[in-house]
């Protein structure tokens, strides 16, 4: 089936009153649909395994089901719901409720979207971002989000999943906006209020699996195909036998996403987990329709990949044989960081160390660029030449780094007060889009959890036993938390309540300030990674960075040691304005004054971030 961009032809569509229903299932011999559990229609047979039906039969709000009387006449008829159903009120088990997209009424056409380079991003869980875990809750969290600078929020993933506690990756409607968070209306409602106080979005999807508990896809089709496999179960057909349609269910959904529900951008998960040696890869397929809906718009819709493989050829342009994703994110600038910063050389952080490697992140962005990888036990990667800062997203904590620890602990339980502030800066000085995890910017104590409300006792068990073996190498003592636990989620969301103590509340106005400077700092806000140059000092772990844009330039001076520390500078720093003390005592620290001692050397306090300015090049 061609693909028009312009209008979405799968599960149920109303336009003018009229329903178009448009369902693959090659293994059915004979589809009807159910409407309100009364029968309406049979759908007639397309091409290619495709069902059709036009009727006036179908309107917002209705339940409908689909009857399959399968090919096998001896296999007896099932009820099953779309699986491009947009609402399942129901639940995962349930049936589906039609949903007109259009019904919705906009108020952000003056809305333009934001290139990725002015992206600050602030990624968050629906669930456990505020005590009532919906999305009009992040609604009434704009204006915090706006005073604080953001300027994107990313949404872990909202796709339909069993019960109403998960991460979002177990999703098994990936058209249906998880009902218990407010359902496809809550989330239009959330996207419009944000592009009127100027925020983008970004949502999280789901293309390389999918979830454990709730999926029928079996009994329409091929989604799957046993020549891979993921760590999560089986890989979709990207390439085997009748995998035209399955490619065009994900081309549909990631269009849908931008066209029907105004997201600015999509972050894919994993996308390295996903199998396809076609010579058209799907990521390809996708990024050229994105950016023909997007000469149809007029608006830019952006793709950011999460990717393990430091291999460029996913950022790089299509006609470059790239696949055309706009950005990845970067795990090594957090796990070189966090080595940095003290972080225990443990599982994959086995192979980073410290401050050379951190250097060379902040120009490379790749740590790894084809040199051998102990932790992967062979060489690994390739140089990233000719993508430019904003093709990459850094961090010093998100929901992985978070909750893919045993015990879930936030950065502000295992590192002090000025280290959370040295690591804030870190990230903010790079040529990178910056992102945050929420709470992170005012030091949130509770941690972040992995959770999960599956209902099979054999699912609940094999994931407790999978949470058990998984991070084995970063704990051994601790009782992993209970996943299925309902104190496991609501030990996850964040505590409000802490920023009415002074030390939340000075970290927060931090934050507020680093952000502010990176906004109004030209050479900060140029993610040229050229204009960059990086100096470990190793033996006193401490590293210079120098960024320069026309004749401005700015000097970041960081000191990871628990030890006030000498350095020698390769510039003097008399042309040089201090806009950032992260020891100062308006930012909880002892030292407001600047140390140099002459001949360019400078005496750098404890676990600090020293920020200068010269604008008299």
């Amino acid at each position: 089936m061609e693909i028009d961009v312009r209008n979405r032809q799968l599960g149920v569509q109303i336009n003018n009153g009229f329903a178009e229903i448009w369902l693959w299932a090659p293994r059915a011999r004979c589809i009807s649909i159910f409407v309100n559990n009364r029968y309406l229609s049979d759908l007639s047979a397309r091409k290619f395994g495709y069902w059709y039906l036009k009727t006036n039969g179908l309107k917002h709000g209705d339940v409908y089901h689909f009857e399959i009387s399968s090919l096998n006449r001896d296999d007896e008829a099932v009820r099953r719901s779309d699986p491009a159903s947009l609402w399942q009120q129901q639940g995962v088990h349930g049936y589906a409720t039609v949903f007109d997209v259009n019904s919705f009424s906009w108020e952000d056409d003056q809305w333009q979207g934001l290139p990725l380079a002015d992206y600050i991003i602030y990624e968050l869980h629906t669930g456990t971002f505020t005590p009532n875990g919906d999305f009009d809750a992040i609604r009434k969290k704009i204006e915090y989000l706006k005073k604080l600078g953001i300027t994107a929020i990313e949404i872990m993933p909202v796709g339909q999943f069993p019960g109403e506690r998960n991460w979002g990756y177990d999703g098994v409607f990936p058209f249906a906006t998880q009902n218990s968070y407010g359902g496809p209306e809550g989330l239009q409602q959330l996207v419009n209020a944000c592009h009127e106080n100027g925020i983008a979005v970004i949502l999280d999807v789901i293309y390389n699996h999918v979830g454990p508990e709730g999926s029928y896809f079996d009994t329409f089709g091929p989604y799957f195909t046993d020549r891979y496999s993921t760590p999560w179960g089986k890989a979709i057909n990207f390439d085997d036998a009748d995998c035209d349609p399955v490619r065009h269910y994900f081309i549909e959904n990631a269009l849908m996403w931008f066209r029907d529900f105004h997201i600015d951008a999509l972050r894919l998960d994993a996308v390295h987990a996903i199998k396809d040696f076609s010579p058209h890869h799907i990521l390809s397929e996708i990024t050229q329709h994105v950016e023909q809906l997007s000469k149809y718009t007029g608006k830019p819709y952006h793709l950011i990949a999460e990717l393990d493989l430091n291999d460029n050829k996913y950022i790089n342009p299509n006609e470059q044989c790239g696949y055309g994703i706009q950005a990845q994110w970067v795990d090594e600038f957090h796990h070189t960081l966090r080595v940095a910063a003290g972080q225990t050389k443990t599982g994959y952080y086995e192979d980073f160390n410290g401050l050379a490697d951190l250097a060379k992140s902040y120009k490379d962005a790749y740590v790894y660029d084809g040199q051998y990888s102990f932790h992967r036990k062979k060489k690994f990667g390739k140089k990233a030449l000719g993508n430019p800062g904003e093709q990459f997203v850094v961090f010093s904590q998100n929901h992985d780094q978070v909750g893919n620890r045993m015990l879930g602990e936030r950065t502000s339980q295992l590192v002090s007060f000025e280290m959370l502030k040295l690591l804030a800066g870190a990230v903010f000085c790079s040529p990178y889009i910056p992102l945050i995890f929420m709470g992170e910017e005012f030091g949130a104590t509770n941690p972040f959890q992995f959770f999960i409300s599956h209902t099979d006792p054999a699912l609940i068990e094999a994931v407790r036993e999978g949470r058990r073996k998984e991070f084995s190498a970063f704990h051994t003592a601790e009782e992993n938390p209970d996943p299925q636990s309902e104190h496991t989620f609501l030990n996850s969301k964040v505590d409000w309540n802490s920023l009415s103590q002074p030390s939340h509340k000075m970290l927060l106005d931090y934050y507020q300030y680093l952000i502010a400077i990176r906004k109004s700092n030209p050479v900060f806000s140029n993610l040229n990674r050229e204009n960059l140059q990086a100096y470990p000092f190793e033996k006193q772990n401490c590293l210079a960075i120098e960024r320069w844009q026309g004749m401005q330039r700015v000097l970041c001076l960081m000191n990871f040691s628990e030890v006030d520390q000498t350095i020698q500078l390769q510039q003097s720093l008399n042309q040089y304005q201090n806009i950032l003390n992260s020891a100062a005592q308006n930012w909880g620290g002892k030292q407001d004054f600047v140390n140099i001692t002459g001949d360019n050397a400078i005496i750098l306090p404890a676990e600090t971030i020293l920020i200068f300015k010269n604008e008299n090049v």
